[in-house]
């Protein structure tokens, strides 16, 4: 039996002082949604404060627990920085529900832990190694190339296909997933969320009229040897993509049916933030788990912006995400100034009302106009530096605040392009640098992982972590397992060490120590320092190195490569503006000062940049109005109206757009310059 929690005014005024700064209140639009405890959605426009209304009905419900029958609330959010900014903000208010029985994390952790790992301990009553996509494909890599050892009863001419189809589609073996067919059944897939597996010979340098395809029986051969290959990474591995973890919990509400209602009674109450980038499989496993066709006994209500779907992989142009009946809005932004926002609501694919509330600090409003540097093929290098001094100009005559809290720009599409006739990021800065470093679990070379460690963390934790990962990595290039013939994990390692007789485990405790100091100190003895100390640990295993060789010993090339990758940072300087270049994806979420956006080249068809499509746009015409009457150009427009709501909602004060003059000429010539201000380079 659900129980409804009635909020009173005390509540609101307790979340408010936590929240938000003195003497300000959360309006009407944010109390409706605080107050409401039923099933519901929420569409939140860019900027509206969805996360801190969301916070402040946890912070409430807070004083509410434990609920009746001891159950549960379960927040889930897309990633782990937005459930870091939970914890972050609420935490020291929140200390019950931050613990047993609710649960705070990402939709991947929540199904990692309450469905997936279950169903592995059924299946192989043990717990999986590793989920982990770098794992995953580490193990596949291996047993492509030793794969006479992994035949699967195959004979030697049929293993041969098998190695002739990864040399020239490797692709296949770490893209296919399990899935279930219409019956039900498991099969397999091309990729998440995929079509069934079709196996084909690759044709290679065979002429056309030479080609001949594999036999059905043929196809069905390598078709069985792909679900082994599965088979195999699961139960003798315990190695699982990320991907398997969804398969496993469908598999696990199939065949063992109460896990539903038990988790349906663990958690009355479910809020799911960013549910606009949640993937087609995610949708459906928390729509079957916690909604089941409103059949539960579950409240769940569902969080974001539906305009702002450029995650998800169902499709570049379709919504996964499907409002309920009872859906509310929060239409009021308070980082988009009214200016911006009429802009933006005309990119809306579900139409939108967008009330821009962003005024300056001294409580006057902003009249920037959105600004078209308008450039072309000599001088595009140039349209940073205009804008930069455009941002000089604003802070001079005051129009925007200077502030060392200010964040400036540049955006795009897509990185860059062979061809030299298609602009992409690049050619606006040819600087950019398209792969930024991203701390990982597993590097190619020892040095990697002494180099990318988390350097923002303040104690050894990091450093500790990644020179165990990399023993590790040697233990799995030298097939060291343990009793049970599984990997070693960073636990059982240390506890094996613990079990020695000779004081090993208090020396490698403080070789462990010493290493991170150095780290730490930039000390460049350290690598050769752990390189020499390899023997002595594979030698409590009876091993030498062998197969590792490589990987100890490597110059780390692409270490150093990605060190100055992480240097750089993508800055761009002009006088004292610094100006982050990326794309638009790696913008989503945040907020600036002045955002530039750089249109870039994408498909062929209804015109190739997002000037050309959303024409109409840019004219003052709502893009679902456009779609009524242009089907052929649909999918196409879609793509681009998401990537530029996206893009164009990200600043406060001043909005630029580069666009080429010779699509402005045909494109844009009637644009309102009553709307718009326009520098022509």
């Amino acid at each position: 039996m659900l129980v409804m929690i009635n909020i009173t005014n005390s509540d609101i005024a307790y979340a408010e002082k936590i929240l938000l700064p003195e003497n300000h209140h959360f309006d009407n639009e944010r109390l409706e949604f605080i107050r409401d405890f039923t099933s519901l959605d929420l569409q939140a426009v860019p900027g509206s404060g969805k996360t801190t209304a969301l916070l402040a009905k946890l912070i409430i419900l807070e004083k509410y627990l434990p609920l009746k029958d001891n159950r549960g609330v379960l927040v889930i959010s897309h990633t782990n920085t937005a459930v870091d900014e939970i914890k972050e903000r609420i935490g020291n208010y929140c200390p019950k529900l931050f613990s047993y029985p609710n649960f705070i994390g990402t939709i991947q952790s929540f199904v990692d832990i309450h469905l997936a790992i279950p169903c592995f301990t059924n299946l192989y009553k043990t717990k999986p190694y590793r989920i982990d996509n770098e794992i995953y494909n580490e193990r596949i890599k291996k047993k492509l190339s030793t794969i006479w050892h992994f035949r699967y009863g195959l004979t030697t001419q049929d293993a041969r296909k098998i190695s002739y189809l990864s040399n020239l589609n490797e692709g296949l073996f770490y893209n296919f997933r399990c899935g279930f067919d219409n019956d039900e059944n498991i099969i397999l897939l091309n990729k998440i969320n995929g079509e069934k597996l079709e196996i084909k010979k690759p044709r290679g340098r065979t002429r056309i009229e030479n080609y001949t395809d594999y036999t059905q029986a043929e196809k069905a051969l390598i078709y069985n040897w792909l679900l082994n290959l599965k088979k195999d990474l699961l139960k003798n591995d315990g190695v699982l993509h990320f991907d398997d973890a969804y398969f496993l919990s469908n598999l696990y509400l199939k065949q063992f049916s109460p896990s539903k209602k038990i988790l349906q009674f663990r958690f009355e109450y479910i809020f799911v933030d960013e549910m606009q980038d949640m993937d087609i499989h995610q949708y459906n496993l928390l729509e079957s788990l916690f909604y089941n066709n409103n059949d539960s006994h579950s409240i769940i209500q569902r969080i974001g912006d539906i305009n702002q779907a450029i995650f998800n992989g169902f499709s570049d142009s379709e919504n996964v995400w499907e409002f309920r009946e009872n859906l509310k809005y929060l239409q009021g932004s308070h980082r988009l100034n009214p200016k911006i926002a009429s802009i933006v609501e005309k990119l809306a694919l579900s139409p939108n009302l967008i009330e821009g509330r962003q005024i300056n600090p001294d409580n006057t409003q902003i009249e920037i106009n959105p600004l078209l540097i308008i450039y072309n093929d000599d001088n595009k290098e140039n349209v940073l530096n205009v804008f930069a001094s455009k941002i000089e100009e604003l802070i001079n005559n005051n129009s925007m605040p200077s502030s060392e809290f200010n964040k400036y720009k540049a955006l795009a599409w897509r990185k860059e392009h062979p061809d030299a006739n298609k602009i992409g990021l690049k050619d606006y800065w040819l600087h950019y640098n398209e792969k930024p470093f991203k701390t990982k679990i597993d590097y190619q070379c020892l040095e990697d992982y002494l180099i990318h460690f988390d350097k923002e963390k303040q104690t050894f934790e990091a450093i500790r972590k990644n020179i165990l990962n990399s023993f590790l990595r040697i233990f799995r290039l030298e097939n060291i397992v343990d009793e049970d013939n599984r990997s070693y994990t960073k636990r059982k390692l240390i506890n094996y060490l613990k079990n020695l007789d000779n004081n090993e485990y208090e020396d490698f405790k403080l070789n462990i120590y010493n290493w991170s100091f150095n780290i730490i100190k930039n000390n460049l003895t350290v690598c050769d320092n752990i390189r020499e100390y390899i023997p002595i640990l594979l030698g409590y295993f009876q091993k030498e190195i062998d197969l590792s060789n490589d990987f100890i010993n490597s110059n780390g090339n692409d270490a150093v490569e990605q060190d100055e990758i992480e240097n750089s940072s993508n800055k761009f300087t002009h006088n004292d503006i610094e100006i982050e270049v990326g794309t638009v994806h790696s913008a989503k979420g945040q907020t600036h000062t002045a955002t530039l956006y750089l249109e870039t080249f994408f498909q062929r068809g209804y015109g190739n940049y997002e000037s050309e499509r959303l024409r109409n746009q840019f004219l003052g015409i709502n893009v679902s109005t456009t779609l009524d009457t242009n089907i052929t150009s649909k999918e196409k427009i879609k793509k681009s109206a998401k990537m530029t709501y996206v893009g164009f909602s990200r600043p406060t004060h001043l909005l630029s757009v580069a666009i080429h003059k010779d699509r402005f000429d045909s494109c844009l010539a009637d644009i309102d310059r009553n709307i718009w201000d326009i520098i022509e380079i």
